[in-house]
């Protein structure tokens, strides 16, 4: 008798988010007037660009929520719909920089920026032939596909995750991949045709409508269709005097009626984006949106640490190996060195807790043994970028059949080991179990391994995910006013490649994009 190895079919995957979007043209810049002149640079809390993956990151402030994410209430069950914010107006009126001004300003941990410019309808071949010659209309309401729109935001309301598409301009078509939005407490959707449909309109819980001179939203169109859409300006200007114009008449502008805000200038009205933030924080409030961080993280201090934690004992090895890697005049070499090591005895510790069932097999005497096999169908291991990936090659090095792929379609059959090195707030952890739990991956199955820990990060995710078996070789006390772990070990990703800390930096590493 044979049985299946012991941990079959091992796989590793990064989770992920984005950097900024890419800077714009500089041609034509000197005809239009600067954006938020005189305003103070505030930090980018979360914010989607058109053609790229969303962007899921908190600043500093709002890193920690102290409890379950804002879609789930004390039961595991969706609670609160997200507020949804539309901002309508003509092409190029600068909706985008409105929308990422009120992101910015918001300063609350979940922001989606859904651009209605993904949703425009698959082309006919002939449509396609119209459009390379500029006379395809993608400025009326039939160019879009209203009925994926409303069941994408409605979705999106509910804390589901979302297929969108991703659409080329340069080839007037939809790419083959889809980009996955997760569920949020604000959803900004922005659109020239934002109020164009009557179901969409429900949907939105704050209209905005963005207006700007029509001199200004030609220039921005020349420069954007030019640079970014390869278009040339002779085709650029016979499509503006043909569709683009016709259709703000006739559909856009008529929309504004049905605004709750104006904003005349566009991003250049600070004024009006204040009070838009203001009003959006008190619906935020009024929906239980927004937590006092402060009382929510002295009240899990008089909890006892969840049934869910299980910390490695620390014999005097392991404390041994953590003096010297929390030694802040450790060398880099010595510092990875026994990092590796603590970090081959958590994955150890980490496999103990999966399912073995019974099975016997014959000894090379051709005796019975009777002994353990994995009950699982495989393991998928998950690293939160950039420290996770560090545990890697410790997960690699105890289990066979490695491979290496994104999240793969069939995860939800797996038990999934997500490592990181440090948590913190666990902010970064929850995300990464929502993204898991979105693909379907159930929460019994989620192992959270992490090589040091702070009590505020434990009850966080314990919290928030009660049934996520959450594993680590240390539990460290405090977390201090800039979040880092107290005594701690410092920025582990940092001390670990060699790089330059970050001023003001959090223990936590960001969640990056998947290698």
């Amino acid at each position: 008798m044979s049985s299946p190895p012991a941990y079959p079919g091992i796989r590793i995957s990064g989770c992920w988010a984005l950097g900024a979007e890419g800077s714009s043209a500089e041609s034509l810049d000197r005809l239009l007037p600067p954006v938020g002149a005189g305003r103070s640079p505030r930090k980018r809390t979360t914010s989607q660009c058109k053609s790229e993956p969303p962007l899921l990151r908190t600043s500093k402030r709002t890193i920690y929520t102290a409890g379950r994410p804002p879609w789930y209430n004390e039961h595991g069950t969706q609670s609160k719909e997200a507020f949804a914010i539309g901002l309508g107006g003509g092409s190029a009126s600068g909706k985008t920089t409105v929308a990422r001004m009120i992101i910015e300003a918001l300063d609350v941990p979940w922001v989606v920026l859904l651009s209605m410019d993904s949703f425009y309808k698959v082309l006919t071949k002939q449509q396609q032939e119209q459009a390379a010659h500029n006379n395809f209309n993608f400025d009326h309401p039939d160019a879009f596909d209203f009925d994926l729109i409303v069941s994408t935001l409605k979705k999106l309301k509910q804390g589901k995750s979302v297929k969108v598409p991703i659409y080329d301009f340069t080839t007037h078509s939809r790419k083959k991949d889809w980009k996955t939005l997760y569920g949020a407490n604000v959803i900004i959707f922005e659109g020239i045709m934002a109020f164009a449909d009557k179901t969409l309109l429900e949907l939105l819980d704050m209209k905005i409508f963005v207006d700007t001179d029509s001199d200004i939203r030609l220039v921005r169109r020349l420069r954007r269709d030019i640079s970014e859409r390869g278009r040339d300006i002779e085709g650029v200007i016979k499509q503006y005097n043909k569709f683009v114009k016709p259709a703000f008449d006739q559909y856009i502008q008529p929309t504004m009626r049905v605004a709750d805000i104006v904003v005349p200038r566009g991003s250049g009205n600070t004024v009006a984006i204040d009070l838009i933030v203001q009003h959006v924080h008190s619906q935020l409030e009024e929906r239980k949106l927004r937590w006092d961080m402060a009382a929510l993280a002295s009240a899990h201090q008089c909890h006892p640490l969840p049934r869910t934690l299980s910390v490695l004992k620390s014999t005097p090895q392991v404390r041994g190996m953590h003096t010297i890697i929390r030694d802040k005049e450790t060398s880099r070499d010595e510092f990875i060195f026994y990092s590796k090591r603590l970090m081959r005895l958590l994955i150890e510790h980490a496999l103990s807790f999966l399912p073995f069932q019974d099975c016997v097999v014959q000894t090379p005497q051709g005796q019975d043994y009777a002994g353990k096999c994995y009950a699982g169908k495989q393991i998928t291991g998950v690293s939160i970028l950039r420290a996770g990936e560090t545990m890697e090659p410790a997960l690699r090095a105890v289990c066979k059949d490695l491979h290496y792929l994104r999240l793969p379609k069939d995860i939800s059959d797996d038990h999934v080991i997500l490592m990181d090195c440090t948590v913190s707030t666990g902010a970064a952890a929850m995300m990464a179990v929502r993204v898991l739990l979105d693909h379907d991956v159930p929460e019994d199955k989620i192992f959270l391994l992490s090589l040091l820990m702070a009590e505020m990060g434990v009850h966080s995710v314990a919290y928030a995910f009660p049934r996520v078996r959450i594993i680590t070789t240390a539990v460290d006390k405090r977390v201090n006013d800039l979040f880092r772990i107290i005594p701690g070990i410092g920025n582990f990703g940092d001390r670990y490649f060699g790089t330059d800390a970050v001023p003001d930096g959090s223990d936590e590493e960001e969640v990056a994009s998947t290698s």
